[in-house]
């Protein structure tokens, strides 16, 4: 995940964070199921307290954006309506599976084509 936080921005680091994993969820580039650095990782990472970006994940959360499981870390957590959600759900499940397979992905993306056409 490429987040960057600038010093000179008007905005302050926790809401620069915020916004751009906001609209990484929003455009695709971070899927459902994805999981996020830790809070640590990402501090260290980006050059800021522990804290300012607990507080980014900690808005997060409150808006819907990611879901945090308690010790196995923060997930970007679906979408849109319970059928986008359930769609969103399966496809991250699919692309586990397929990984876990070694199967490559544009054998991956013609199972799904050549499903959908059924």
């Amino acid at each position: 995940m490429l987040v960057r936080v600038d010093a000179e921005a008007g905005a302050p680091p926790y809401e620069q964070i915020r916004v751009q994993v906001r609209d990484a969820v929003r455009s695709g580039s971070l899927a459902a199921g994805s999981k996020l650095p830790t809070v640590r990782r990402l501090a260290d990472d980006l050059g800021l307290a522990v804290n300012t970006v607990a507080r980014a994940y900690r808005e997060l959360e409150g808006d819907g954006v990611i879901e945090t499981r308690g010790r196995n870390g923060s997930f970007v957590r679906a979408q849109g309506d319970a059928s986008e959600r359930a769609a969103q759900e399966a496809a991250r499940a699919y692309a586990d599976t397929v990984r876990r397979l070694g199967i490559d992905r544009n054998a991956a993306r013609a199972y799904v084509e050549v499903a959908l056409r059924d």
